[in-house]
């Protein structure tokens, strides 16, 4: 396993594809925030993409994509001076799956949404950008074309379970528009997801994620990454904020916290299976972390919001 794969397995990452949009000459359609992250493809033509908050459009060409990685309201448009209509009615009347604006086809966007578990916020959205542009042309944006025409495929042909492979291509084109962001944009990263970007840091946390249990020591982490202790802990604090132990341990408090919200395991076990002796070295982590004790975090209703990780101390 490694970090990316992981915390997308954590957040229980899922897809929904959404209506088509056909546009022509002079249009402006007005979206109101999303609920998770939105994404849209440029099938045909170009466009504008203005978001609340982001300076200035983002021009959009054909075989460009984008995700938006906050709930903000957004405008798609032809030009900057036609006046936006509300996107709601316009979509309310689709057809066939599609919706249209303006007069005439010489633009087709296709996209939907992705959905994540409770952590998304702390562990994913806030370590994005509020935009992320992915620009035709790159490898990756390639393979996000090929995605995007195996589920124009799968759905146009209606093969049996269509819908669920086409939810799972969109979730590999989510994989490859993050790899892309971070091999062009590493900076705008933060936290965990831009230790990807560090090679040495990298190397610590797939080890770190590989056996979260293991007992592991600064030194254990430096030797799997080729470097001293002190250049494994100043790289890593750099690019993630916390030192590499600290990094483990909130890691296993996410991985007890996902069998918290899931099932009936005992506390014993789960403390030995993310790397604790005892039910009490994991319940004093559990509430440092997480500032409440495992049980009462047990018993939060389903859908209740999950308490802020405590900053570093």
């Amino acid at each position: 396993m490694d970090p990316l794969e992981d915390v997308l397995t954590l957040l229980d990452t899922r897809s929904q594809l959404s209506t088509g949009l056909v546009a022509g000459g002079r249009w402006a359609l007005r979206f109101e925030p999303p609920e998770g992250v939105k994404f849209n493809a440029v099938r045909r033509g170009s466009c504008l993409l203005e978001v609340d908050g982001v300076d200035g459009p983002v021009p959009l060409a054909e075989g460009d994509c984008y995700l938006l990685a906050r709930p903000r309201p957004f405008t798609l448009r032809s030009d900057p001076e036609t006046a936006p209509v509300a996107a709601g009615p316009v979509f309310a009347r689709a057809e066939a799956g599609v919706a249209r604006a303006g007069e005439g086809d010489e633009v087709f966007l296709v996209g939907g949404r992705f959905s994540f578990g409770a952590r998304a916020q702390e562990l994913l959205l806030d370590r994005l950008p509020p935009v992320v542009h992915v620009p035709a042309g790159t490898p990756h944006a390639e393979t996000v074309r090929w995605a995007l025409d195996a589920i124009d495929d799968e759905l146009t042909r209606g093969q049996p379970a269509a819908g669920l492979v086409a939810e799972h291509l969109a979730v590999v084109m989510l994989v490859h528009v993050l790899r892309l962001h971070l091999a062009r944009d590493p900076h705008t990263a933060s936290g965990w997801l831009a230790g990807l970007s560090d090679p040495v840091v990298a190397a610590a946390l797939t080890s770190l994620h590989r056996d979260p249990a293991r007992q592991w020591t600064v030194a254990d982490l430096a030797a799997t990454a080729a470097v001293s202790r002190s250049t494994l802990a100043a790289r890593f604090r750099t690019a993630v904020g916390m030192g590499p132990l600290e990094y483990l341990t909130r890691w296993r408090i996410e991985l007890a916290a996902r069998q918290l919200r899931e099932g009936s395991t005992t506390l014993a076990v789960i403390a030995r299976s993310v790397g604790y002796g005892s039910e009490s070295a994991l319940s004093v982590a559990f509430k440092r972390v997480m500032g409440v004790a495992p049980g009462d975090y047990r018993r939060r209703p389903a859908g209740q919001g999950t308490p802020t990780v405590a900053p570093p101390s």
